[in-house]
């Protein structure tokens, strides 16, 4: 049996031990979204929790639950998805940017008061999402004084792969992870009316492999571990909570004022131009 990691898995003395030979918390996020119609809906998600898993078991933490929503119809998302999705039907586990980055600096709170020093934030779900992230954490990690990695898993393997959505990167990691959720011969159905198109699949998907996937995952990894030692070493000696909700109304106030660099935010600097009428077409708020 594989050593449990999980937070929702462990029992309180479990907990306890893990807290204590390493007080860092990993939190995968991801998302439901269209990967072609060869592939799950959830393989942003399903890497995530693969790598922050297989992390806490080499380097030692604990995983918090994954959280499965993120923004997509919002800033840069709305142009891919008229390009890459079309009109049409697309699933999507999306929510607006203001209430994920609001939601993710209450997350941030929640693992000081339950002791952890330290966190790993890792996206599957990328393309400037992580950016925004970084900007809220960093108005958290000024108030509470604690040590954050807050990134995508593309940056994790920089100079070694490229990443994309639905290509040869994303597909390679599914094929290694869950060859159960990934099957070529379904893209016949790209061609039928009504099944959606392509779906954004990349246009390398053909080349994915499961031993490509491993490699990047392998790499993912190892770039982890030397995150995770760094952040140990930077993190307080001592616990750092209880936290009350008013730094993170501080925190979050901060991120709002500079919402006009958001890359979630519509519209965003160098936005490109959604159609008229287009069911992606951005919004704003507040």
């Amino acid at each position: 049996m594989k050593t449990k990691v999980r937070w929702a898995e462990l029992l309180p003395r479990e907990f306890r031990e893990r807290l204590a030979a390493r007080p860092l918390a990993y939190l995968p996020l991801g998302i439901c979204e269209p990967h072609g119609q060869i592939a799950a809906y959830g393989l942003d998600s399903i890497k995530a929790d693969y790598v922050c898993e297989e992390a806490a078991r080499r380097y030692g933490g604990i995983v918090a639950p994954t959280l499965g929503y993120q923004i997509h119809e919002a800033g840069y998302h709305a142009s891919w998805l008229v390009s890459e999705v079309g009109e049409g039907e697309a699933p999507m586990t999306g929510v607006p940017p203001q209430a994920l980055l609001y939601f993710f600096l209450y997350q941030l709170r929640a693992f000081v008061n339950a002791g952890f020093r330290a966190v790993v934030v890792v996206t599957g779900h990328s393309g400037g999402n992580q950016a925004d992230l970084r900007l809220a954490a960093d108005a958290f990690r000024r108030r509470a004084g604690i040590p954050m990695w807050v990134g995508s898993d593309p940056e994790l393997v920089e100079g070694m792969y490229a990443g994309d959505h639905a290509g040869k990167y994303e597909i390679s990691q599914l094929m290694a992870l869950r060859p159960d959720l990934v099957d070529f011969s379904l893209r016949r159905l790209e061609q039928e009316p009504d099944a959606g198109g392509r779906l954004a699949l990349g246009a390398d998907a053909e080349e994915a492999s499961a031993e490509l996937g491993e490699r990047i995952l392998e790499s993912s990894l190892a770039r982890l571990g030397g995150i995770v030692e760094t952040l140990a070493a930077e993190a307080p000696r001592s616990p750092l909570g209880p936290i009350s909700y008013a730094p993170v109304e501080d925190a979050w106030a901060e991120t709002l004022a500079a919402k006009a660099s958001w890359r979630t935010a519509s519209p965003y600097p160098g936005q490109r131009v959604v159609p008229e009428g287009s069911r992606w077409k951005p919004y704003e708020y507040l």
